[in-house]
Order: C-alpha cells, then sequence, then structure tokens
C-alpha cells in the first residue's frame, strides 16, 4: 500500500466525521440585523460551494455543512420586532443595568446566532435576558448571586 492512498483514506475519515452542526432546541427568534446574516451566511457559503474544485472534498463538505445549518435556521426564523415605547424588558431591546458595585452595562437582547457579549449583545436564552424578561426600569434582577437594576430601556 503506498503512502499517498494511506492518507487520502486518513483525509476521507477525517471528512466524514466531521459531523452536523448542533441546532438548538430553542424558539429561533431573530432581530432584523439577525435575518440579514442569516442570509449573508447562506449567500457566502453557496458562492464558496459554487467556486469549489472537485478535490477540494474537505472545503465542500465543511460548507455543505454549515449551509444545511444555516439553511435550517433560516427556515424556522422568527423576526422578532420589539414593541416601540414598550415599558417593560422584550426581545430586541437594550437594556442598560446597574450593579450592586455602581458599575453600568448595556446588553440588547438578541438571537442565539447574533449574541456576542463581546459587543454587547445577549442571546434570548441566556439566564441574564430570562430573569430580565418582563422588568421594568427601577425593577432588581438576581444573575449567578449578583444583583443588577434595571436602569433604562431602548
Amino acid at each position: 500500500m503506498s503512502r499517498a492512498f494511506t492518507r487520502e483514506e486518513d483525509n476521507e475519515s477525517a471528512i466524514a466525521g466531521i459531523g452536523e452542526r448542533p441546532v438548538s432546541p430553542h424558539r429561533n427568534l431573530v432581530t432584523k440585523n439577525g435575518l440579514a446574516a442569516i442570509d449573508a451566511e447562506i449567500s457566502a457559503l453557496r458562492t464558496t460551494l459554487a467556486a469549489a474544485e472537485p478535490g477540494e472534498r474537505e472545503k465542500i463538505a465543511l460548507a455543505s455543512r454549515d449551509l444545511r445549518y444555516w439553511l435550517s435556521r433560516r427556515e424556522n426564523a422568527e423576526l422578532t420586532i420589539p414593541e416601540a415605547g414598550s415599558d417593560v424588558v422584550r426581545f430586541g431591546m437594550t437594556v442598560t443595568l446597574e450593579g450592586e458595585d455602581g458599575k453600568g452595562v448595556a446588553w440588547t437582547i438578541v438571537g442565539e446566532d447574533e449574541a456576542d457579549p463581546s459587543k454587547g449583545t445577549i442571546s434570548h436564552v441566556s439566564p441574564m435576558a430570562q430573569a430580565l424578561f418582563g422588568k421594568a426600569v427601577g425593577d432588581v434582577v438576581t444573575v449567578n448571586g449578583r444583583e443588577w437594576e434595571i436602569v433604562g430601556l431602548k
């Protein structure tokens, strides 16, 4: 058996073992930006697949897997826009909080695929978002043993 043949077998088993991306069991709530991001991912992956060479099997397998994931997310996406002037925390709103130490933080509650805490966005299924839903300015929530007062909504 040649060395090249062995490497190709190893490559095939690696490709076969990539598995599917797990899809969340939660409702797929999305903002307008989140829906646009899903559409952009689908478009980019279709472009990647169209440009792929037949020998780029791993690239094709990964792009195909990711395309299946994003098509699934697009199919069950629920565009959700918060009520204008709502006085309680809802999906899509930005909530300004003040901690016990007096330091403030603002979180925008978005869909799971949109969430990026380093950019100020948290998933609607996160413990913080779950604690905030339905609360108003002046209410206090406790998350992970820490108290936070809601000081602003938009």
